[in-house]
């Protein structure tokens, strides 16, 4: 097996984000690309990546692999690439090898692990509200939540996308119209701050992102280009509005 990336700072910061929610994952590795499906120790989010075949400049693989790997130390190896390298990953035994090219050849090796629990597979969601709107509006209003609550609410009708939170004192409100494509019914659910903002730091990868979601319901967030697609799904924090 031998993977190169011609650009890998794409890869690297979705390493770094999906590593604020899971510690470890499975690499799979097949003739259509590479992919991670991982959820976090709580069961509350479920992270799905991937980069197709296209996207590497050298994809040689004999057959398909499955590589447990710790996120802490792939993340520490990601970091040291600098503008203008190249990423090539090898599997040597049951090392996983990682190698920087660019003015100097930096080699690493990781110890291959056994990822705990079996992997779950994607459930099939049926959502009711779509909404598209940009990666810095939403990453915004995350943030905006974050100052007076610890859960924020996603509320759809037809023509207009509402999102709000409310803690014991303070609470805050905006509502999104004609900044944003929404194909919705009359819909509401709360979700996780805690999670919503590990996750809104894929507004850096895209300049869109796509919400779907429902009544208390889980949301799947897409953050999708050309070269990749990143996304996550959230439970809902199903509890009485104070």
């Amino acid at each position: 097996m031998k993977l190169k990336i011609e650009n890998p700072k794409i890869f690297s910061d979705v390493i770094g984000i999906i590593s604020e929610i899971v510690l470890e994952v499975r690499l799979k590795v097949k003739k259509d690309g590479l992919s991670i499906v991982a959820i976090d120790p709580a069961n509350v989010a479920m992270i799905l990546f991937k980069l197709p075949a296209e996207s590497f400049s050298e994809f040689d693989i004999d057959k398909e692999e499955v590589l447990g790997v710790g996120l802490d130390n792939m993340k520490a190896v990601l970091r040291r690439i600098k503008s203008g390298s190249v990423l090539i990953m090898e599997k040597e035994e049951n090392n996983l090898k990682l190698t920087i090219q660019d003015k100097i050849k930096k080699e690493f090796n990781l110890a291959l692990i056994d990822v705990e629990g079996d992997e779950k597979p994607v459930p099939n969601l049926n959502f009711i509200s779509k909404v598209e709107m940009t990666s810095l509006d939403f990453s915004e209003a995350v943030e905006d939540c974050s100052v007076v609550a610890d859960s924020c609410s996603f509320i759809s009708e037809s023509d207009k996308f509402i999102i709000k939170a409310k803690g014991n004192l303070n609470s805050f409100h905006s509502q999104f119209n004609d900044e944003i494509n929404i194909t919705a019914e009359e819909a509401g659910s709360k979700y996780s701050l805690e999670y919503l903002q590990k996750m809104i730091k894929g507004a850096k990868l895209t300049d869109k992102v796509i919400l779907n979601f429902g009544n208390d319901y889980p949301l799947k967030l897409e953050f999708n280009n050309n070269k990749f697609s990143l996304a996550f799904i959230l439970a809902p924090r199903v509890e009485t509005e104070n």
